[in-house]
């Protein structure tokens, strides 16, 4: 059976069938994986107004790709206070922000409470405020750090007001690679674990990869069959994230940069591939907005958010610093052929332009 034909019949297909999706032109890819979205969703496309909180850039991890960390090209240490947090938080939230998205470098030098107290004290002042926050990499970190279990830092992130977990840190699965990007940080199993413990919990989280640095196509297709393993386990993942890494202000000398084209296949290729993982999110912030726009065509269905504010992909060269109006996101959306849907972070439909 060809492959064509295995996906029409809705067949799993397999690491080398995944390999062999690249080779197809873009235009059926796109067919193939427009048709998958359009049976779930129609012309809806999902996105949400949010807030991204960086509250620290100190971290004790060295991870090649990254802009951001204050250890490594970025001299400017900062760490926030909780009011500096929670007042981030208050103006969000008069501003109609539904989520907080919490994601930080892995500081040493604040304990737990640091990063809990900011939690509850967010959701202590504004209960309906939905909080996403820890990657696995951060909960890895403090494991390590404080000698806590996974499952002890999951319960006081519960205790303490985080609602969901964020799919960061996954990075690229395949070890080799990983020791060359961010050894010492959280390792693939590792992640995975930390994931499937979430969802035993009863949460959600997201999923992400980082792709288009020095990982190839096979790289990619494994990490993807990784997650749909988990995901046929728990059903915990909420949606996956194809990251495009981004280039400048890092210690990864990438010269081959993936084009439009290799972009767009990944998110096509996602798409078909995951048939247990609901939603496909090309995340505006790293694949830009207008290619974001595009993946609507070859399987995503979320564009994210409206932001706000961001600094982590910043820091490397993406245009999302200030995020994104909420008229011109609508705008943007409808004009492409789809229907904007603001959701919430579990994927409720709020209301529909």
């Amino acid at each position: 059976m060809d492959i064509i034909t295995k996906i029409k019949n809705k067949k799993r297909l397999n690491q080398q069938d995944g390999e062999a999706l690249y080779k197809l032109d873009l235009f059926t890819l796109g067919k193939l994986a427009d048709k998958i979205r359009v049976e779930k969703f129609g012309k809806k496309t999902y996105f949400n107004i949010n807030r991204h909180i960086n509250p620290t850039n100190i971290c004790a991890d060295i991870c090649k790709f990254c802009a951001y960390s204050a250890s490594r090209k970025n001299p400017n240490q900062y760490t926030m206070s909780h009011e500096e947090i929670l007042k981030i938080a208050e103006n969000s939230y008069k501003m109609g922000a539904k989520e907080m998205h919490i994601v930080s470098a892995h500081n040493p030098n604040d304990g737990v409470e640091w990063y809990m107290g900011a939690f509850r004290k967010i959701k202590e002042k504004f209960p309906s405020l939905h909080v996403k926050a820890m990657t696995a990499a951060e909960i890895d970190f403090l494991s390590r750090k404080y000698g806590h279990s996974y499952d002890k830092i999951l319960d006081m992130m519960i205790k303490n007001g985080v609602d969901s977990m964020p799919g960061g840190g996954a990075e690229i699965f395949d070890e080799d690679i990983r020791d060359y990007l961010c050894k010492g940080k959280v390792t693939s199993d590792q992640w995975l674990e930390i994931h499937k413990k979430w969802h035993e919990k009863g949460k959600m989280s997201n999923a992400t990869m980082l792709f288009g640095h020095i990982e190839n196509r096979g790289h990619r297709v494994d990490h993807i069959l990784r997650l749909r393993d988990l995901q046929d386990k728990t059903g915990g993942f909420n949606a996956f994230i194809p990251l495009v890494y981004q280039k400048n202000n890092n210690f990864l000398k990438v010269e081959n940069y993936p084009t439009a084209q290799e972009i767009l296949k990944t998110y096509a290729i996602s798409r078909i591939l995951l048939d247990n993982i609901p939603h496909i999110k090309a995340y505006w912030v790293t694949a830009s907005i207008n290619l974001a726009l595009v993946a609507q065509e070859f399987g995503a269905d979320d564009l994210d958010g409206t932001i706000e504010k961001e600094s982590i992909q910043s820091s490397a060269g993406a245009n999302s610093h200030n995020g994104m109006n909420q008229e011109e996101f609508i705008g943007l959306i409808k004009n492409s052929g789809f229907t904007p849907v603001q959701r919430d972070s579990l994927y409720n439909e709020l209301e529909s332009y």
